[in-house]
């Protein structure tokens, strides 16, 4: 039998030859996440024209460079509504935040240094020329490049993008996944199973990992234990231009086990069907025409690690990511932990703190594949190399944060 392909070699066949999805121009509501398919110039300078930077009274700074000072109030400028004429000496304009400066005017006296006495201002202290006033451009001009391609869009660059006056940003499309499990065994959540029958549960946890990804999902829904409805599922995956194809259970080589040959005979070049780790040795991947096939283990840990560790990455690189598998962190082991075999191991664990602040990573004693309570309740996956010799209670070891 074949050696098992470690977990490094088959994320770097899943990542190899995914490219990043070709660029779309996307609305900036539909644009948080998303990575930048070219280079973002301002459209405009920020601001336009010189304007004050408080509520006051814009002035000639010579004016005000002693105190007090008695001035003619001559106008105002509120925020949107440029003053029509200019600033002399002795003179001044009551000025809201946001107003144009009036021409003549350099300087913005703030409210709380005046007295006003009818169409006088007398100012009470002394204000330096310049003051509470935000020159043009002070943010960014016109033609600056404020973000380069490749960088994922915050909620703050969103702000940013608006004020340069534009109203849509080149992105890379949404990958689209689609989804199907199968097995005679399963139903639908809030269906009473019959004997031997199993409520479906993988497939929600899948596609909220996806969206949260930024992904759109196809969700064709649990298809029986035949060929030809595997096929059947299978085509309407090719037919929705589905970029990924994502299958829970059936993967394997079982008489019932129909979706690696169903997909076989639909064209998939195999590349991968059993990988080195724990839960998870069963997981396939393979190429059908332009879109990549993700079959993941039926055991519900097995399909949502698989799917963490695999899925979102190349979820991630379709989008445009660089960051695309999470990072490992360090941690303290909570307990003792056995020597392992040959296949990595994805511990569900908790996560503590020490008085210290040493984060401690305790795993659960019980790690059968098929049992999600402990899934629910980690904060974390242990990390434990093939081949890892006894760890003790307070041993450094590796963990990746689930997300919430």
């Amino acid at each position: 039998m074949a050696a098992l392909m470690s977990v490094g070699d088959a994320l770097a066949h899943v990542l190899g030859d995914a490219q990043p999805l070709p660029p779309v121009e996307a609305p900036l509501p539909e644009a948080h996440g998303r990575v930048l398919a070219a280079d973002l110039s301002a459209r405009r300078t920020q601001p336009p024209a010189a304007v004050s930077a408080m509520d006051g009274y814009a002035v000639r700074g010579g004016d005000v460079a002693s105190a007090p000072a008695r001035l003619n109030v001559i106008g105002e400028v509120p925020a949107g509504q440029p003053f029509d004429g200019a600033i002399g000496p002795g003179e001044a304009a009551r000025i809201f935040t946001g107003g144009v400066m009036p021409p003549g005017a350099d300087t913005v006296v703030i409210q709380e240094l005046t007295e006003r006495d009818g169409d006088v201002v007398i100012v009470r202290k002394a204000t330096a020329p310049g003051k509470n006033v935000r020159p043009e451009g002070l943010d960014f001009k016109q033609g600056d490049v404020l973000f380069r391609r490749g960088h994922r869009l915050t909620a703050r660059d969103l702000a940013l993008i608006a004020a340069m006056n534009h109203p849509t940003v080149p992105v890379h499309r949404k990958p689209r996944v689609a989804l199907f499990a199968t097995g005679d065994e399963l139903v639908p959540p809030g269906t009473v199973p019959g004997p031997g029958q199993i409520v479906y549960s993988n497939g929600f946890a899948l596609m909220a990992l996806l969206r949260a990804e930024g992904a759109d999902v196809i969700d064709l829904g649990i298809v029986r234990d035949l060929r030809d409805d595997t096929i059947a599922a299978v085509r309407r995956a090719s037919a929705a231009n589905a970029d990924v194809l994502v299958t829970t259970g059936g993967a394997s080589v079982g008489e019932y086990d129909l979706v690696q040959g169903a997909l076989r005979a639909e064209g998939m070049a195999l590349s991968f069907w059993r990988i080195a780790m724990r839960p998870g040795r069963p997981l396939m991947h393979g190429r059908l025409g332009g879109m990549h096939v993700l079959g993941l283990p039926g055991n519900p840990v097995s399909s949502y690690v698989c799917a963490l560790l695999f899925l979102a990455p190349l979820v991630r690189k379709l989008s445009g990511r660089a960051d695309l598998a999470s990072e490992p962190e360090q941690a303290l082991l909570g307990s003792d932990l056995p020597g392992n075999d040959e296949r990595a191991d994805y511990l569900r664990a908790t996560l503590s703190r020490r008085a210290d602040g040493a984060m401690i990573a305790t795993p659960f004693p019980v790690q059968d594949s098929s049992t999600m309570g402990r899934l629910a309740q980690a904060d974390c996956l242990l990390l434990r190399p093939a081949h890892a010799p006894p760890a003790a209670a307070g041993t450094p070891c590796l963990i990746v944060k689930l997300p919430l």
